[in-house]
Order: C-alpha cells, then sequence, then structure tokens
C-alpha cells in the first residue's frame, strides 16, 4: 500500500520512498524529511478540494503533501481498519497487573 492510499487515522510503517528518476529530488527529500524505513506514519486530514494536500504525520513531525508525492511512499505494514491502529494509548508501557 501507498501513503496516498492510506484512510486517515490509520496508522502505517514506512517501508521504502520510491524514486522515479536516477536523482529524483522529490524522493530524496522525502527520505530527508523522515520517511525511512521503521516510521511510523498517518494521514491526519486532507484539503477539501481534491483532497489534497494530505497532512501527514511521521514519528512527531506533520507535513503537507501532495497526494503525488505520498504515492512515492511505500508502506511495509499498516494496522487494521478496526481501530488497533488509531491512537496510541496513554498506558503504554505500563504494568497491566500493578500491585495495589
Amino acid at each position: 500500500m501507498r501513503l496516498s492510499e492510506l484512510p486517515r487515522r490509520v496508522r502505517g510503517v514506512v517501508e521504502r520512498v520510491e524514486a522515479r528518476s536516477e536523482n529524483d529530488p522529490i524522493a530524496r527529500r522525502l527520505r530527508e524529511l523522515g520517511f525511512v524505513a521503521g516510521e511510523d506514519v498517518q494521514v491526519t486530514a486532507s484539503g477539501p478540494f481534491g483532497a489534497e494536500p494530505l497532512l501527514v504525520q511521521v514519528g512527531y513531525t506533520r507535513f503537507a503533501l501532495r497526494r503525488e508525492e505520498a504515492a512515492r511512499v511505500v508502506l511495509a505494514t499498516v494496522a487494521g481498519a478496526d481501530g488497533a491502529g488509531t491512537a496510541p494509548s496513554s498506558h503504554a508501557g505500563q504494568a497491566q497487573d500493578a500491585p495495589a
């Protein structure tokens, strides 16, 4: 799946950024901005006209990308549509069976 196809508020993991040519400046810039293998990414919003631009969060940073740019980002995994990948739990890292 590509980032441009990712539903809003569903978490994905970047696999790679595809270059359209040998020295693709857009692909290079996406990598410089943090779209690298293993990074969590999600689409948080989209524009009103043609759903462009996409507001994309990678790590803790948000960027506005055109769909054409987002289509260069290939995702390795996508959390299911059951909501498992929507928002991180505020209890992450806490023990489940803490003594009373």
